[in-house]
């Protein structure tokens, strides 16, 4: 995806014309994760009238949101290794109308097992996206835009939260939950159209995909770096950020308005992370993940003592926010530099770490929860999170901040230069 000095030239297979439309390209690309984005995380703000319409309990209502985190990061090798010889514009579309029908499937069910297979669809689309679409940004603008263009796709996680689900939440409360997700559905329609219109041919790369080319990139240290430092940044983010309402009901004293405006301020924070990251990232990949790790560790560490103020619960959202904002686009690119010679195999790796770190962070969270305290979590998110700083600092000699050595790189057969 980021082209730099180690990254080798396009191959001679590549149309010339895929840079044409780069930037309405990377709009539609944006406009079709935050549609994906907003109906996976959706559900937060709807699982009680959904669960009263079906009489389910809370728990049982829950697995709309446990489902797609488990299912994507199965569906990411799967999608892309079995679909490697397919043109990836037409992947893309074919994963946005299946979007587009889960969520008219959810908002037509007449019983809740219809509404979870609805949720396996977008768990599918989940994973099959993110891995074939996230890597495609560098094919789509000049090299020097790669970075920028990379923020602004994964601009589409924050602004899911801080827009998406307030108003397709505030689309439930006044015409219901089922409205909400057929709007979803039109938007998701809307991405698929514009995706079409836009995005030119994009044949696949050789076969980055196959499964000795993963296992390849499964040996490398950096490789191993990038994953270790997902696993603890994000598994210390969803343990903790899954339980802030609460927290701030319980510790703040703040009521449903307040904790409205506390989480809008916390996504408006974290579109800012999403860009600083993405301008930082390019320059100084440790220096940026570190970062991220770090503020993420002060502000969980300090949210139970801070966050008995309104003043101070406001400054731990803040710098809660602008530290994951830059999350993503910091662990999507150290998995792309650590193999440039298969972006895609890359992704499908970051794909599936990030959502098999999500579904497992909400559910150690809760566990911890339920037999300690919100405290408690907290303190242990900002361990998780601190040993991330640590394992950033370690990465001086092997991260992908250095030139990469041409033994460790795989190759579109899967096998290091050396050996062919």
């Amino acid at each position: 995806m980021h082209r730099t000095a180690t990254t080798p030239p396009p191959v001679s297979g590549r149309p010339t014309g895929t840079r044409l439309r780069g930037r309405p390209s990377v709009g539609a690309l944006t406009l079709a994760l935050f549609a994906l984005v907003t109906t996976e995380i959706l559900p937060i703000g709807l699982l009680t009238p959904i669960g009263a319409d079906f009489g389910v309990a809370d728990g049982t209502a829950g697995l709309m949101m446990t489902m797609p985190g488990i299912l994507a990061a199965v569906a990411a090798p799967a999608v892309t290794l079995t679909t490697a010889r397919v043109d990836r514009r037409v992947m893309l579309c074919a994963l946005i109308l299946l979007l587009a029908v889960a969520n008219f499937l959810t908002a037509a069910a007449t019983a809740y097992w219809l509404v979870l297979v609805a949720r396996v669809l977008v768990g599918v689309t989940i994973g099959g996206f993110w891995s074939i679409g996230a890597g495609l940004v560098g094919r789509l603008v000049r090299p020097e835009s790669a970075g920028r263009a990379t923020a602004v796709v994964f601009a589409a996680v924050p602004l899911g939260s801080v827009l998406g689900v307030p108003a397709g939440t505030l689309v439930g409360d006044l015409a219901g939950w089922r409205t909400a997700f057929a709007v979803m559905g039109l938007l998701s329609t809307g991405a698929l159209a514009l995706l079409l219109l836009t995005l030119p041919a994009l044949p696949p790369e050789g076969d980055g995909t196959r499964t000795s080319v993963l296992r390849t990139l499964l040996r490398g240290t950096d490789t191993r770096y990038a994953l270790l430092m997902t696993f603890l940044v994000v598994m210390a983010h969803f343990a903790t950020y899954t339980y802030v309402t609460p927290l701030l009901q319980q510790i703040t004293g703040a009521g449903p308005a307040r904790i409205t405006g506390y989480l809008l301020i916390y996504g408006t924070a974290g579109v800012a992370g999403n860009f600083i990251g993405g301008a930082l990232v390019t320059r100084a990949p440790r220096l940026a993940f570190g970062a991220a790790a770090a503020t993420i560790a002060a502000a969980t560490a300090l949210a139970p003592v801070l966050g008995r103020t309104d003043a101070g619960a406001l400054t731990v959202l803040v710098v809660w926010g602008l530290g994951y904002g830059a999350v993503p686009v910091c662990s999507q690119t150290w998995f792309v530099r650590a193999a440039p010679r298969a972006p895609e195999a890359a992704t499908v790796l970051f794909t599936a770490s990030f959502q098999a770190t999500l579904a497992a962070g909400a559910l150690t969270g809760g566990a911890v929860v339920d037999h300690t305290s919100l405290r408690a979590v907290m303190w242990c998110g900002a361990g998780a999170a601190g040993l991330a700083v640590l394992v950033a600092s370690r990465t001086r000699n092997a991260g992908p901040g250095r030139r990469l050595r041409r033994d460790a790189e795989p190759t579109g057969d899967g096998r290091s230069p050396a050996r062919n």
